[in-house]
């Protein structure tokens, strides 16, 4: 039997390694955080992609949680599933990744397989984490095989899980590679093999940065759309019926996620340190979407003044703050520079988001403590305006809309009217 740990039990490491139980392997989640590695172990998950039965089923299968660094000592696979924020700067924070390689080269044994998930630029397996992992003592390839296969966990998605997202992996000799395509092939679907590690990480920032440049895109679009009274909903859709060259993207309130907004920044980031010029595509995809949230602000101004409400005093429900819809996820929602932006203003901003119970916005004058209303279509009613961020499925829109004297439709979900606007 396969002993796997996995490094890191967030939106990644844990459904990856609760597959993995379940297709046989004994499976250790390794976290730093004393409290989340007792709640797994109590049958009590933390993310929306893990039920409590799934979560239970993976305990009975053989997963447990744990905080001992020693249980890397038994392992045959080490997955490293760990947080890559950005630093203050705009480069990628490899703390995690270095804290975990050091954990490993403490107590890796010869003829264990390492793969690092986590996204980061393209050179960073071989350049930084394997020599944390091998120290002085190993060598990769034959002492211990080390791979990069990319994350592609997609948060709230119903019908693509770990099982059945084909799976790319990229080792530092062709030996690694194919030592790693045999294990992710135990419980996956399908295994891609790249030509190297660099190639598997370019792999993700590539398929990343495309959305980025074609949300911006989009979002773009849509601010002189507005200005030439087109509607660029419909054009979108029109372009749609397509059947090749076109893959449709539709504007929004921004961008956010621990994906989108952050890994182009990898890979903008390394160009510019290692070769001196700019990824320019990236850093105008980046200014587009990181504006989206104030554009938002702006046409819920110019849309209260039609009204003949001014901004300053007006009472503005915000609905859906998380990320992307069906989620509970907060990390870089537009929501929050748009809820900080209508503050500036003067507005008096709630919320409803029946995934999120309560919220802290930070703004210039300190944390704004928020707790969602209880009753959407109640407070929609005696807002003087609405704007829709994300369309859970819980939500009626037609309801929504009717409810409110000024709606603002950042998705293009509902017809406008003279009480529905769009961006």
């Amino acid at each position: 039997m396969t002993r796997l740990v996995v490094i890191g039990q967030g939106y990644v490491g844990l459904p990856m390694a609760l597959e993995a139980a379940r297709a046989g392997l004994a499976v250790v989640g390794l976290d730093t955080q004393a409290s989340l590695v007792a709640r797994l172990n109590a049958g009590r998950s933390h993310i929306d992609d893990v039920s409590d039965a799934a979560l239970a089923a993976g305990l009975a299968a053989g997963y447990t949680a744990s905080t001992d660094a020693a249980c890397l000592r038994a392992a045959d696979v080490i997955l490293v599933c760990v947080p890559t924020p950005l630093t203050a700067d705009g480069g990628p924070d490899l703390g995690p990744i270095e804290s975990a390689a050091r954990a490993i080269g403490a107590h890796v044994a010869p003829g264990t397989l390492v793969i690092l998930e986590s996204t980061t630029y393209p050179g960073t397996t071989e350049e930084v984490f394997a020599p944390l992992v091998l120290g002085d003592r190993l060598s990769v390839g034959t002492d211990v095989h080390i791979a990069f296969s990319p994350e592609r966990i997609d948060p709230g998605n119903a019908t693509y899980g770990v099982r059945n997202t084909p799976k790319v992996v990229g080792g530092l000799t062709p030996a690694c590679t194919r030592a790693a395509r045999d294990f992710y092939a135990q419980f996956i679907d399908t295994v891609v093999e790249a030509k190297g590690a660099k190639e598997a990480e370019m792999a993700k920032l590539l398929e990343n940065t495309f959305r980025h440049v074609n949300i911006a895109l989009v979002n773009e679009m849509m601010r002189f759309s507005h200005e030439l009274d087109i509607d660029l909903w419909d054009a979108i859709d029109c372009a749609d019926t397509k059947p090749f060259g076109f893959m449709a993207f539709r504007p929004g309130p921004g961008v956010g996620g621990h994906c989108i907004p952050v890994d182009p920044a990898y890979l903008s980031h390394r160009v510019k340190a290692r070769l001196g010029y700019a990824f320019r595509m990236v850093e105008l995809a980046a200014e587009i979407n990181t504006a989206a949230p104030l554009y938002v602000a702006g046409r819920l101004w110019e849309a209260l003044n039609e009204h003949r409400l001014a901004v300053n005093g007006a009472s503005v429900l915000l609905v859906g703050v998380t990320y992307k819809p069906n989620v509970s996820d907060l990390r870089e929602s537009p929501a929050v520079p748009l809820a900080k932006r209508l503050t500036q203003w003067g507005a008096r901003v709630s919320y409803h988001d029946a995934h999120v119970p309560s919220w802290r916005v930070p703004t210039d004058a300190g944390v704004l403590e928020l707790t969602s209303v209880d009753d959407v279509y109640a407070a929609a009613g005696g807002a003087d305006a609405v704007v829709l961020l994300q369309p859970h499925a819980t939500y009626d829109l037609d309801r929504l809309a009717r409810a409110s004297s000024l709606l603002l439709d950042t998705r293009g979900r509902l017809a406008p009217s003279g009480s529905v606007h769009r961006l």
